[in-house]
C-alpha cells in the first residue's frame, strides 16, 4: 500500500505487570495492519517495555522485526520467572490467579514489612537483565518510524517525567516500571523515580501535543469499572491500586473532554487547538475477570492466552472502527465522564445574542 494511503494513529500503553501481554496482542495485530501507521507511543511501566521493544524492532526490521522482537521478549519474560517461587497454585492453573500461591502470599507479605534495599540488597533483576540483553537503546533512540515517550513519577515531587528519545535508556524504562514496595527508587541524574502510573498511566499529554497526528487510540488493560465491590482486606487494596493507577488518565482524557466541549463551543479552529480523535481497545468484561495477583504472574501458557486475547480486542476493534480513523472519535468520553457542564455557551446560542446585538444596533 502506498504510504500516503495509510492511516496514522499514535498509541498510548498501560502498565500493568504480566497484563502487559494484552497490548502485545494488541500491537501483535495493529503491526500486521499494512493500511495503519503507529507515529508514536507512550508507554508506562510494561506499556513501556512495550514500546522501547516495538522502537527497536522497527529499526532493526520493520513490522515484522518489530513482532518478532516482541514475541522474544514476552518469552524472556515467561523462562525468566520460570524458576520463581511465584507460581500459581494447582486449583488456580486455568484462572492464572497467584491468591492461593504460597510464594505469592509470602512475597506479599514480605514487601508490606521490609524495606525493598533490604529485601534485595544485592539488586537482583531479572526483567532489567532481559531489557539489556534484548534492547537495543541505541536503535530506540534512533528510531525515527515511531516516536517513543516513557512516563515514570518523580519521587520528590510527584510529577510526572516524560522520557524520550534520545535520552531513552533501560534506567528510565526501569523507572517507569519501579513499583516502591518492590524495589528501591531508580535514580537519573540526581532524581529518584517511581512506576509512571501515579503520574501517568500512560502520559496521553506528549501524544496530544504531537502535531502529526490526531488519532489517539488507548490500550487498557486495567479496568475502569469493576461491578462487584470488595470484601476482603486484599480485594479492598486491590481496588484501591486500580483507582490510584487509572486516576491520572481519567484526569487527563477529562481535559480532552474539557478541550473538545470547548472547541465545539467556542467553534475554534481544529487543528489549532489539538483537536484529538479518541480511540479505545480495550475488552472490560475480560480484564475484570483477571485478579490484581495474575499481573505476578509471567508463566507461558497464562502471557500466551493474554496475547491471544489482545489480538482478538484489536481484530475486533479494526473491523469496528478503522474507517472511522481520520475521521471521528469511537470513544465516546461523555459515556465515561457523564453529563457535565459546558465550559461556557454553545456557539449556536453566542452567534444568536451576537446577531440580535448587530440588529439592535
Amino acid at each position: 500500500m502506498p504510504k500516503d494511503a495509510r492511516k496514522h494513529i499514535d498509541l498510548a500503553l498501560q502498565g500493568g505487570g504480566s497484563h502487559g501481554a494484552l497490548t502485545w496482542g494488541v500491537l501483535d495485530r495493529l503491526l500486521e495492519e499494512e493500511r495503519l501507521k503507529i507515529d508514536g507511543v507512550s508507554g508506562t511501566s510494561a506499556g513501556a517495555m512495550n514500546a522501547v521493544v516495538l522502537a527497536d524492532g522497527l529499526q532493526r526490521g520493520g513490522r515484522e522485526g518489530a513482532r518478532e522482537r516482541l514475541q522474544a521478549f514476552w518469552r524472556g519474560v515467561s523462562d525468566a520467572a520460570r524458576f520463581s517461587p511465584i507460581q500459581p497454585a494447582p486449583w488456580d492453573w486455568s484462572s492464572g490467579s497467584l491468591d492461593h500461591s504460597p510464594g505469592y502470599l509470602a512475597f506479599e507479605g514480605l514487601t508490606q514489612l521490609v524495606a525493598p534495599a533490604k529485601l534485595n540488597p544485592l539488586k537482583i533483576n531479572p526483567l532489567r537483565d532481559l531489557i539489556c540483553e534484548l534492547v537495543d537503546f541505541e536503535r530506540v533512540n534512533a528510531c525515527r518510524r515511531a516516536k517513543i515517550y516513557v512516563t515514570a513519577t518523580n519521587v520528590r515531587t510527584g510529577r510526572a517525567k516524560v522520557f524520550r528519545q534520545p535520552e531513552i535508556s533501560v534506567d528510565t524504562v526501569m523507572a517507569s516500571a519501579c513499583l516502591p514496595f518492590m524495589f528501591p527508587a531508580v535514580e537519573i541524574d540526581g532524581e529518584a523515580y517511581w512506576d509512571g502510573g501515579y503520574s501517568g498511566n500512560p502520559a496521553l499529554f506528549p501524544l496530544v501535543d504531537d502535531m502529526d497526528c490526531q488519532d489517539l487510540v488507548v490500550v487498557q488493560v486495567n479496568p475502569l469499572v469493576r461491578q462487584g465491590l470488595p470484601d476482603s482486606a486484599r480485594d479492598i487494596v486491590n481496588r484501591i491500586n486500580e483507582i490510584t493507577f487509572n486516576s491520572s488518565l481519567i484526569k487527563e482524557l477529562r481535559s480532552i473532554q474539557l478541550l473538545q466541549q470547548l472547541i465545539d463551543a467556542e467553534d475554534l479552529d481544529v487543528e489549532r487547538y489539538r483537536s484529538m480523535r479518541l480511540h479505545l481497545i480495550h475488552a472490560e468484561q475480560e480484564v475484570e475477570e483477571l485478579s490484581a495477583s495474575s499481573k505476578f504472574n509471567a508463566q507461558w501458557d497464562f502471557v500466551s492466552r493474554l496475547h491471544r486475547q489482545g489480538r482478538g480486542w484489536a481484530e475486533l476493534w479494526l473491523e469496528e472502527h478503522f474507517d472511522a480513523i481520520g475521521r471521528h472519535s469511537t470513544f465516546d468520553l461523555n459515556a465515561v465522564f457523564g453529563e457535565s457542564l459546558r465550559p461556557i455557551a454553545g456557539a449556536e446560542a453566542r452567534r444568536a445574542s451576537k446577531a440580535q446585538g448587530d440588529g439592535e444596533a
